[in-house]
């Protein structure tokens, strides 16, 4: 199989290097993270200018025809600069599911403006007692009319409190738990009965927490089939999942490269600490948890839209297990090994390994997942 890059994602790799290079330093990410929305809007004006917006969807539907290979890209580099833009809320995932559930109508209507940068999209799924079970639905979504009616709460929102629509998962049949039942809706944020409360989160992201109170939508709010919106759902987490891996390999590779600069100018007994043999296997032990981690994201972004189910179901768990695997060695390696200047709030490494410890969390831990492949791998019984 090869797996160099075309002519066209090497021009993609290095125009979001140097994009993220020129725009993200630690003084620059504290200040986007103190504007109102927890980013630089203007920065995601010029995403859209440069085509990252629109990269992952087909042409006809207003965007570049790129494929997870290219978001893979994108979120590497996303990670070497600890980007805080949402672009794993509202284009992975939330563009994402009307890309995959959209009536043609919906993505004409939707999808070139979040192409543009002009709406954003949140999925507003997880529930307080639902933890990794994308099944487990409580809110609820009843008949009205030629319309409906959401009640129920939904936490951790990834930027839920910057999006102008929510794509809300609600129970329309069937019992907390059970795949068949969930359907998804279209809501305004600024619809009556929809409160949202926004929040910091410990990697310096934005979440929120979301109450529908008796909140009316039309029937064609409805995205994708009623009843039947499990499948899509779970393909958009295991593509976000497998943008979640690419950007912790962005991490890793950074975090690596300001660790091993900081041995070779680091001094103790009058020589570097990087002379030390014992340090230096720590050090090649993260570049081979790196190396690793870096062959399981090619895999992930390659199998992210398998049609096979349960392969890629396989395949994005062993991905994410990796990752995790990886990702916590490599950023315990890193603070130790730059003693106690590696947690200050001054220096880079302890915000990459807070959000290292943050992906691990996302949409299933490394547990979770290492359950999840035996229950695809191992026969029944």
């Amino acid at each position: 199989m090869d797996f160099d890059f075309s002519e066209e994602q090497r021009l993609l790799d290095e125009t979001v290097r140097r994009l993220v290079k020129d725009e993200y330093d630690i003084v620059k990410r504290k200040s986007y993270i103190a504007a109102p929305e927890g980013f630089s809007r203007k920065l995601w004006a010029r995403y859209a200018e440069l085509g990252l917006l629109g990269l992952p969807f087909a042409e006809s539907e207003g965007g570049f025809g790129g494929s997870a290979v290219e978001t893979m890209i994108v979120m590497e580099s996303f990670g070497r600069g600890l980007v805080v833009e949402p672009y794993l809320a509202a284009i992975v995932l939330g563009a994402g599911l009307v890309s995959l559930a959209g009536s043609a109508a919906q993505k004409r209507a939707i999808l070139p403006q979040v192409a543009s940068g002009k709406r954003l999209l949140a999925f507003a799924h997880g529930e307080r007692q639902s933890r990794y079970a994308l099944a487990d639905v409580e809110t609820t979504a009843s008949r009205e009319g030629g319309g409906w009616v959401l009640d129920g709460r939904k936490g951790v929102v990834l930027n839920g409190d910057s999006a102008d629509t929510l794509i809300v998962s609600a129970r329309s049949a069937g019992t907390s738990r059970e795949r068949r039942g969930i359907t998804m809706f279209l809501v305004d944020t600024k619809a009556k009965g929809v409160g949202i409360r926004g929040y910091p989160t410990v990697d310096g992201l934005r979440a929120a927490e979301v109450t529908l109170e008796s909140v009316r939508v039309a029937g064609d709010a409805v995205l994708g089939e009623p009843d039947g919106a499990y499948p899509v759902i779970e393909h958009a987490v295991d593509r976000a999942l497998a943008a979640l891996c690419a950007e912790a390999v962005g991490i890793m590779e950074t975090l690596n490269a300001v660790t091993l600069d900081y041995l070779k100018t680091r001094k103790q007994f009058g020589v570097p600490i990087g002379a030390f043999q014992a340090l230096q296997h720590r050090m090649a032990d993260m570049v081979v948890e790196h190396e690793q981690a870096k062959s399981m994201a090619m895999l992930a972004a390659l199998s992210a839209d398998l049609t096979d189910v349960a392969e890629r179901r396989r395949v994005i768990s062993a991905a994410k297990v990796q990752i995790g695997k990886s990702g916590r060695f490599v950023g315990q390696q890193s603070i130790q090994l730059h003693g106690g200047i590696g947690m200050t709030e001054e220096y880079l490494a302890g915000h990459y390994f807070k959000r290292l410890t943050m992906i691990e969390q996302s949409f299933g831990d490394t547990d979770h997942h290492l359950n999840r492949f035996a229950e695809v791998t191992l026969p029944a019984g």
